[in-house]
């Protein structure tokens, strides 16, 4: 099987800061959304902005606390992404290592020199830093204060905390992301946007207010990217992966063009600058009243994003049949109906390498800017055998699967700059909170409950890897 991509295709992996560095007090940092998320059964619960607590909690067991010590160990780990050949990495900036209320008039030394070391390591290797300035991470203390992103007041506080960023790594960054799966407040709005709910709350106007304070906040900061850094390329960031509707029957299918719309809506006012009518009479149907100031609609329609970065893991199924309804699949946050052509993932994840496909060409006919494939990959189970080697055929069978895919994309006349597959190293799972979900080339010994010496173990996906990265994309065979 041939692939063909451009050349100066963008390959690499990604992480995120709460999940993978740890040191969650460390050199001044402040609380952030992830170390409130226990592992177990009230994790989600908590997500959805029932929280108990704005401070951890004893007899809690709070993964982000050490995750994988990527904060200390971090040489070691990028000196393996270097040698299957990462061309880029995407990492977020913990929002609270570099003002850790928030509120601070200048920002933390030793969070700033953290990501120097951090970028310098990188392109001492080569690679080039991709960047999300918010990846599920809100100080803690601003949402005390300010009930999070409800408050105007955040806005301020996120481009001051863009532009300290901007300014200080301009000469080592030149990729940079917004907001990570901005749709996905919609859904876990603790974790999406620090949202905490009470008894008698209008939850629906909460959200879509906090959803405008985000916007603004992130059309200011590609403002200001594009002012202090002229040649850097800053995108959006969408949890992706099209509805389909079950049957051919016309409700369906306007049901999943409604479903699509909810994810859609963001990334229609980031990339086009503007509401569009169908957001607005969602509003109007439901009574919301969304507070703009007169700027905020120049603002947004002044400062749209160079590129569209997303995520793809599965794509989803929805029915307007109550009976089909009854069917749905497990773990994934968006509700989807069983997808009876699919086969799903341990975690209960529909496999749907065409889909990412179809999404793509959804997206740039959408858009018509650049795509950034910012998120795929495969959470299962990893054990090693007597040799202590890991064959996880089915991850390089997913992957493979999905980069070709990704190459018909791109033969369709999609322009896809890049592909960060997540995650290249195994991390503390977003949405469980297990490491037992690994998706990584790289083996990272540590359970559930914290145990294990974090050493840093190859897959069998790892020289897969590095051979697609040095084909660029030709020889994604399993033929190791």
């Amino acid at each position: 099987m041939t692939t063909t991509f451009p050349q100066g295709f963008l390959w690499g992996g990604a992480i995120a800061a709460n999940q993978a560095e740890g040191a969650y007090l460390e050199d001044g940092k402040g609380l952030s959304i992830v170390d409130l998320l226990p592992t177990g059964e009230k994790r989600r619960s908590i997500m959805k902005g029932n929280v108990p607590s704005l401070t951890p909690l004893e007899g809690e067991f709070y993964p982000s606390h050490e995750a994988i010590d990527f904060y200390h160990r971090y040489p070691e780990d990028i000196a393996l992404l270097a040698e299957m050949g990462f061309k880029v990495l995407r990492v977020s900036i913990a929002w609270a290592r570099i003002f850790p209320t928030g509120e601070e008039e200048a920002p933390n030394e030793a969070g700033l020199l953290f990501y120097d070391r951090l970028f310098d390591e990188l392109l001492r290797y080569g690679i080039q830093p991709v960047v999300t300035l918010a990846h599920f991470d809100v100080p803690v203390y601003l949402i005390e204060k300010y009930g999070s992103w409800r408050h105007r007041q955040l806005i301020i506080l996120f481009e001051k905390y863009a532009k300290t960023v901007f300014t200080r790594y301009q000469h080592k960054v030149k990729y940079w992301m917004t907001f990570n799966e901005i749709n996905m407040l919609l859904h876990l709005p603790f974790l999406g946007a620090g949202l905490v709910f009470e008894e008698g709350d209008d939850v629906e106007q909460i959200k879509y207010q906090a959803a405008h304070h985000q916007l603004v906040a992130s059309a200011l900061a590609v403002k200001a990217c594009h002012e202090i850094i002229p040649d850097a390329q800053i995108g959006c960031m969408l949890a992706a992966g099209s509805f389909y509707p079950f049957t051919c029957n016309p409700e369906d299918v306007y049901q999943g063009m409604e479903k699509d719309r909810e994810s859609y809506f963001f990334i229609d006012v980031q990339s086009r600058g503007a509401y569009p009518g169908y957001a607005k009479r969602f509003f109007r149907d439901r009574g919301l009243d969304i507070q703009m100031e007169a700027e905020d609609a120049e603002i947004l329609k002044q400062h749209t994003v160079d590129y569209i970065g997303f995520s793809y893991y599965s794509s989803r199924t929805t029915s307007t049949d109550p009976e089909v309804n009854q069917k749905m699949t497990s773990g994934n946050v968006f509700g989807s109906v069983a997808n009876p052509y699919l086969a799903k993932s341990e975690w209960g994840w529909t496999i749907d390498p065409l889909g990412m496909r179809i999404t793509a060409n959804q997206l740039h006919d959408r858009y018509q800017k650049p795509l950034f494939v910012v998120e795929n990959g495969l959470g299962a189970h990893d054990e090693m055998n007597a040799d202590q080697v890991i064959d996880d055929d089915y991850r390089i069978d997913y992957l493979q699967k999905h980069i070709t895919a990704m190459s018909e994309a791109i033969e369709d006349g999609v322009p896809i700059i890049g592909y960060t597959c997540w995650a290249p190293i195994d991390i503390v799972s977003a949405s469980s909170g297990e490491m037992r979900k690994r998706y990584g080339y790289i083996y990272v010994d540590r359970d559930n409950e914290g145990n294990g010496t974090l050493q840093r173990i190859k897959k069998k996906s790892f020289a897969w890897y590095q051979k697609v990265i040095q084909s660029n994309g030709e020889d994604v065979e399993n033929n190791l």
